[in-house]
């Protein structure tokens, strides 16, 4: 069963055919299986925006560190893709449609990816700062 330990905010950008926007988002950290970690990624992103700029289903989250997530939108068709780091950035929860957007969709969109790359605390800390506030609180133990 999963144990979820921690949730932060950062700051970075989202990038939709090479064209960006400042966003925050929310970082949540669980207990995977077998001594790992998962994060799973979220931030919300104005639906005119998106459609203004050709989103088609994914876009990419430029973290404060400065790694490039891809990002999905809610129920699209996620592939099992690899960032920069080597990192799995998905989710593989349902899908539908392709997760195309229209105007009858809501105004805010909601964009995730899931990072199961994670092995240790200390990999967590160093791909994720955003949770490097709980590393004192914690004492070694998020």
């Amino acid at each position: 069963m999963e144990k979820h330990l921690v949730q932060a905010d950062g700051n970075g950008v989202i990038e939709v055919n090479g064209q960006v926007s400042p966003v925050t988002y929310t970082v949540s950290l669980k207990e995977g299986k077998a001594q790992s970690y998962e994060v799973d990624i979220r931030l919300m992103a104005p639906r005119d925006w998106l459609l203004q700029r050709g989103f088609n289903r994914d876009a990419v989250l430029v973290s404060q560190s400065g790694a490039r997530i891809p990002v999905y939108h809610d129920g699209a068709n996620h592939h099992n893709g690899t960032n920069q780091d080597g990192a799995n950035h998905h989710d593989e929860g349902s899908r539908h449609d392709g997760g195309r957007l229209d105007s009858a969709t809501a105004i805010s969109i909601e964009l995730t990816a899931r990072d199961d790359s994670c092995t240790s605390e200390a990999d967590v800390l160093g791909k994720y700062p955003e949770f490097d506030g709980f590393r004192a609180a914690a004492a070694g133990r998020f």
